[in-house]
């Protein structure tokens, strides 16, 4: 079921109920009853009108549902253990200056091209 809000009180009913008028630039206006249409047909302004949504809204009338706003749970970082290295070893290596691990990081590459070097000549062809 469809619901719309109506002119001057903004309340929302079922489409069922009501009137609809069309004005000439094609804006479409939908009223609650009679006493609504011949308000907005006089142009008589809503905020001018005590038992109108507007004007309780505008003189602060209306009971207003005070929604406390959720708490974000903030995220917990959580230090685990990974495969072949426990986290005294991790967080060993995270706590190294810069030099240290560019050192070790320099070794490995020298270590990894030594055993290229070697596999080449082992499986160099023989004339």
């Amino acid at each position: 079921m469809k619901f719309r809000t109506f002119i001057n009180n903004h309340q929302s009913q079922s489409s069922t109920i009501g009137m609809k008028f069309v004005r000439g630039d094609s804006k479409v206006f939908h009223f609650i009853n009679t006493k609504v249409e011949s308000l907005f047909f006089r142009k008589i302004n809503p905020r001018d009108i005590r038992w109108s949504m507007v004007y309780r809204r505008i003189y602060k009338n209306t009971t207003t549902d005070v929604s406390a706003k959720k708490k974000a749970r903030k995220t917990k970082k959580v230090e685990r253990n990974i495969v072949g290295a426990s986290l005294e070893v991790i967080q060993q290596k995270r706590a190294q200056k810069p030099e240290v691990k560019q050192a070790a990081a320099e070794q490995a590459k020298r270590e990894i091209k030594e055993k290229k070097k070697a596999a080449a000549k082992k499986a160099a062809p023989k004339k």
